[in-house]
């Protein structure tokens, strides 16, 4: 039986949604034969690593699909869908252009450096293209993290072997001003979902999981969780010491005197 609800029941639910209008976008793991090449033509690393993230004014979190397969005959008269390879769908960035147009020429020699296999020079007549080696042009490390204006959640995708694939045409035209913009569309061999550096991997929170390096929940500041229960049962209802020895499913643990323990909120 369904019974009669409150609307402020549905209160705390409905006024705690994530916005679409806070996130970065951080390029990183590009291959040092790329970067050789965007640098000597103005493109710093530190350009890419920061400034390209913060120009980008619209992103997307990725997508995916399943493709399937149809089985017939493991059972009489059924007919089955099952999973045999992961898709990943293409993904769109929009970029502001500087006032020293490295944003165009990030994605424009990025795309360049891709088809120069050839070694030859581009004014020559007979001028071809052939593909750089993908090891040499995939980026392996870049970043969109979403997260809301108290930064107290976030969800952070990292892309395996991204690269732009489309560089849309930019129209510059006379009228009244207005900022440049630049297009593109990159393709990833695969993302991961969640925090993936080693130091989320030590802590035990990689990959969305919400479990602490010691196996438990929770964090230190909440009065509630596992973590913050078991310290307390240990050493009474006083502030727990990141230096003492606690029991821990029968073992004993210590915290490394260099994690602090705001570095557990929300772990």
């Amino acid at each position: 039986m369904v019974r009669p609800r409150r609307i402020s029941d549905f209160k705390p639910t409905l006024t705690s949604l994530a916005q679409s209008s806070h996130y970065q976008v951080i390029f990183s793991g590009l291959p040092t034969r790329l970067r050789q090449h965007l640098n000597v033509r103005g493109v710093g690393y530190r350009f890419i690593t920061e400034t390209s993230g913060l120009l980008c004014y619209s992103a997307v979190l990725p997508g995916s699909r399943l493709a399937t397969a149809d089985i017939v005959g493991n059972f009489m008269g059924v007919s089955e869908k099952m999973a045999h390879t992961r898709l990943f769908t293409q993904i769109q960035l929009e970029f502001y252009v500087d006032d020293e147009y490295k944003t165009i020429k990030f994605l424009d020699h990025w795309m360049e450096f891709i088809g120069n296999g050839s070694g030859q020079k581009q004014g020559d007549s007979g001028y071809y293209y052939r593909m750089e080696y993908p090891s040499d042009y995939k980026s392996n490390q870049t970043r969109i993290i979403k997260f809301d204006r108290d930064y107290k959640e976030e969800i952070e995708y990292t892309f395996y072997g991204m690269f732009p694939i489309d560089l849309s045409s930019t129209t510059v035209k006379y009228e009244n001003s207005e900022i440049l913009k630049a297009t593109a569309t990159f393709s990833f061999d695969r993302y991961i979902a969640g925090k993936f550096d080693s130091y989320s991997i030590h802590r035990g929170t990689d990959n969305n999981k919400e479990t602490g390096p010691i196996g438990l929940r929770g964090s230190f500041n909440d009065p509630n969780s596992e973590l913050s229960r078991a310290a307390r049962a240990q050493q009474g209802e006083g502030e727990f010491n990141p230096n003492s020895v606690i029991d821990i499913n029968g073992r004993d643990v210590t915290l490394p005197d260099v994690i602090r323990l705001s570095d557990f909120e929300n772990a």
